[in-house]
């Protein structure tokens, strides 16, 4: 009896161990599960705070130079500064909100818009200089990329970095190209070189993708100021084209 009396306050203790470390642990669990909520809606706050950017910034690129091009009669080059020129400003705003929400610094670094300015200017000389060979039905088509009106390119370029499976099927063609696929030729086609010395028009491959794929990728194109149109001819594509400026 004496001995089950001793014993008896080292269990009580026992017992409060045990159950606020059982108390800590579920606490623990409670919060812990709470921080994971909170950083996983952080975490994609951020990124669809980053995604929605980069949409913008590529949209500013592309559609600002196509309404200099096409509603205030800039020139090719001038209209894609244009751009380039708001492509920088939305990526230095959201850059000056970033620094300082992180710093508490209400003046960025006189580095950090210079760096924008070289990689805008990067990217845009990248897409109007390279095709990927995954974006073009043979090596040949890569030669003849340059011949494609800059502005097409550097919409057709950004429209490649969301679809990276988008094929580029014919760009320029000439009168024994029509003859070869069995068409009419057609002078007024944009397939030929104008008379600012660039082609028009690019073909895009629809076959072997859905429908709603097919249905977004004329939808951008649209959306960025260009023409297109399904065409199912010598090949079943989507046929893109950059309306002739006015004079």
């Amino acid at each position: 009896m004496r001995l089950l009396t001793a014993h008896r306050p080292l269990r009580q203790t026992l017992g409060r161990i045990r159950y606020h470390a059982q108390l800590g642990l579920l606490n623990g669990l409670r919060y812990g599960r709470h921080l994971g909520r909170r950083s996983s809606l952080r975490l994609g706050g951020a990124i669809v705070l980053w995604f929605a950017v980069l949409s913008l910034s590529f949209f500013v690129l592309v559609r600002g130079s196509m309404y200099a091009y096409q509603s205030m009669g800039w020139g090719t080059w001038s209209s894609i500064g244009l751009g380039m020129f708001g492509t920088a400003l939305v990526f230095s705003a959201y850059l000056a909100w970033l620094w300082t929400h992180l710093t508490g610094e209400g003046r960025m670094r006189q580095f950090l818009p210079r760096a924008l300015i070289v990689l805008v200017a990067g990217y845009s000389m990248y897409g109007l200089l390279y095709l990927s060979s995954g974006n073009s039905r043979d090596p040949e088509m890569r030669e003849y990329y340059s011949s494609l009106h800059p502005l097409m390119r550097l919409g057709a370029s950004t429209y490649f970095l969301f679809d990276r499976n988008g094929v580029v099927t014919d760009l320029e063609r000439t009168a024994e190209d029509y003859l070869g696929m069995g068409l009419s030729m057609d002078e007024t086609s944009l397939h030929f070189k104008l008379a600012d010395r660039y082609v028009h028009a690019m073909d895009l491959r629809t076959t072997g993708r859905s429908a709603r794929r097919n249905s977004v990728t004329a939808a951008y194109f649209q959306l960025m100021g260009f023409q297109s149109l399904h065409h199912v001819s010598a090949a079943d594509h989507l046929h893109v084209s950059l309306p002739v400026s006015r004079p």
